[in-house]
């Protein structure tokens, strides 16, 4: 059967995943009274909660005797790890670009890496009927990113195709026909997306996904470069470097068909399958034949800009609502995630009971610990810290960012002022439609930490930010943190309402009533830029003599709930984060008063 590799692009919240469910349907993949949960290729619980694409997969439809494989990417820059690999995969790319918010920089991203590979993309406006809709400027913006990417005169001839991934059609006019669904779409892949190129020689794959399976073990995705593979057969793995990893034999081979993935008998050059069998070879490694020598050569990977240190438990709570506690666990998660993350970097700390962990962004590392929270772990994770390098003359470098924020005229200023503090640099300010600005900053990603909440907060919850990595420049100096203090327990025990209700005026509290509380925990945010023990344990003593006032129930101002993403931009280098499966809690790293006090002389005298 003849194939297509394609993969869609798009930032997040464009439509992608819903685009894949309308294919899928009209291709005839689902039986007519088949039940299919919506967005079906965001398979993991984060996914659908955050709708986001966390995890790239593939999936297949069938068109006119064409079996066109699809592998839908993530739109998020932090998980760009498996951006890079799959490109290599697939031989043509559909890029969808809402018709409103035009070309965002997450799309700038991966399109950069598609453009470089050489891939030649379809341009496909989505969400056509949106009332804000405006397509033509967003062709032109479209093509205005392609340019500054350098792309060809070829890639640059692309073709356009406007419609609505919801309702399930496409054309090349943006009034429709829409009765056709989305044939225009898949005939135009046939037409414009080139067959796979298979080279000569026997069997060769470079491992592009990697999974585990409690049946069938390590399960490597990847498209077959050259030969045929069958079940059984002997293969060997090789490291970039040329070395043999491992020796054995293909336990099964199973191709993409709809949703579902069908054991097969032979897989041919060209397809993208995913084998098993091996317990060794990993993503970035050839899988080939036992006469092969010589390892293909994979997608180089961009370098993390920010790390974590992620500690074992040690609060006077630990191990009471998590069973995975121990370094052991911890170390052989960690050392699993990295595996099939090569963006992720784990490093051991000297004393065992602590690991660094360095990603793309704090939402990867974000979307890790909640991984790791459901799983039943508890752990202490740091604030998250730049990923600094110094360059051939000793001059110490950081990552800088690309920051556009769409926002509302009204609040335009407040977020200038506030980004000119954290030493971002403006490069534009344009209106984009229904008296909303976009501004476009370049800034360090050190004062960008923590900046999210603050922005909603500022906004009214208007403004939308989108970040994207650009480039390492000198450091930029010193940018001031959070100026607040935090209330702190001087004791353990659980929290009275009363005693909460008198300490409301020294600031906000972060807890509810009722939960428990050790000494050094964060309990509630000071009004002031000094940190304060306070007694939240404290009752009201019971008299037998009536009071002169009437006693009324207490009432509590709501607290500040912190979220994990909250939390770990908000706290200090001083501060952890106490993770959980059933609660999340800040602490002081010195739980000690003395020992804090210690701490900060020899910080003073540094």
């Amino acid at each position: 059967m003849a194939l297509r590799n394609i993969a869609i692009i798009a930032h997040v919240d464009h439509g992608k995943t819903t685009l894949v469910d309308e294919l899928l349907k009209q291709s005839g993949s689902f039986r007519e009274n088949q039940r299919v949960a919506e967005r079906v290729m965001d398979s993991n619980d984060l996914e659908k909660e955050r709708g986001i694409t966390i995890l790239a997969k593939a999936t297949s439809v069938e068109w006119k005797g064409v079996r066109v494989n699809i592998v839908d990417t993530p739109g998020h820059a932090d998980f760009g790890g498996e951006v890079e690999r799959i490109l290599s995969m697939v031989d043509g790319a559909i890029v969808l670009v809402d018709s409103s918010e035009g070309p965002m920089p997450q799309t700038k991203f991966v399109v950069g890496k598609a453009l470089k590979v050489g891939l030649r993309p379809i341009v496909a406006i989505n969400k056509i009927d949106r009332p804000d809709g405006r397509h033509e400027e967003v062709i032109n913006e479209v093509f205005d990113l392609f340019a500054n990417l350098d792309a060809t005169d070829e890639q640059l001839d692309f073709p356009i195709l406007y419609g609505s991934g919801r309702d399930g059609w496409m054309n090349v006019n943006p009034e429709g026909p829409k009765d056709q669904g989305l044939a225009p779409l898949l005939d135009l892949v046939l037409s414009h997306v080139p067959e796979p190129t298979v080279e000569e020689g026997p069997f060769r794959m470079i491992g592009t996904l990697l999974e585990a399976n409690p049946f069938l073990g390590r399960i490597i995705t990847g498209r077959v470069a050259s030969g045929s593979i069958k079940p059984n057969q002997a293969v060997k793995v090789l490291a970039q470097d040329g070395k043999t990893v491992e020796t054995g034999r293909i336990s099964k081979i199973l191709a993409f068909r709809g949703i579902e993935r069908t054991a097969i008998d032979e897989a041919i050059a060209g397809d993208i399958v995913a084998i098993a069998g091996l317990s060794k070879g990993t993503v970035a490694d050839t899988f080939c034949d036992p006469s092969v020598t010589q390892a293909m050569t994979a997608q180089p990977i961009d370098p993390p800009t920010v790390t974590m240190s992620f500690i074992v438990n040690d609060s006077p709570l630990a191990g009471t609502e998590g069973d995975k506690v121990t370094s052991r666990v911890i170390r052989d998660r960690l050392f699993k995630e990295a595996e099939g993350n090569v963006a992720l970097k784990i490093e051991e700390a000297e004393g065992k009971d602590s690991f660094y962990v360095s990603g793309r962004g704090e939402l990867q590392l974000a979307v890790l610990i909640e991984t790791m929270r459901r799983e039943g772990f508890e752990l202490a994770v740091s604030r998250p810290r730049v990923v600094m390098h110094k360059d051939e003359n000793g001059v110490t470098m950081e990552p800088i960012e690309e920051v556009v924020i769409d926002v509302d005229e009204e609040h335009s200023g407040i977020v200038v002022q506030k980004m000119s503090e954290r030493k971002a640099e403006m490069t534009e300010l344009r209106p984009s439609g229904g008296s909303r600005v976009r501004l476009k900053f370049l800034a360090p990603t050190r004062g960008l930490i923590g900046y999210q909440s603050e922005l909603l907060t500022d906004t009214r919850g208007t403004a939308i930010m989108n970040r994207l990595f650009n480039d390492y420049q000198p450091y930029k100096g010193e940018i001031g943190g959070r100026t607040n203090g935090v209330l702190l327990s001087n004791q353990a025990g659980e929290a009275v309402a009363y005693a909460m209700f008198n300490l409301e005026d020294r600031g906000p509290m972060i807890i509810e009533p009722g939960e428990k509380v050790y000494a050094g925990m964060i309990i509630g945010i000071h009004t002031r830029d000094n940190d304060l023990e306070v007694n939240v344990l404290k009752g009201k003593q019971l008299t037998n003599i009536r009071s002169a006032g009437k006693d009324e129930a207490v009432r509590l101002t709501p607290p500040i709930r912190m979220t994990l993403d909250r939390a770990l931009s908000w706290i200090q280098d001083d501060e952890l984060m106490e993770v959980t499966p059933k609660s999340i809690r800040l602490r002081k790293i010195y739980l000690d008063a003395n020992d804090r006090k210690r701490f900060d002389k020899s910080k003073a005298a540094l």
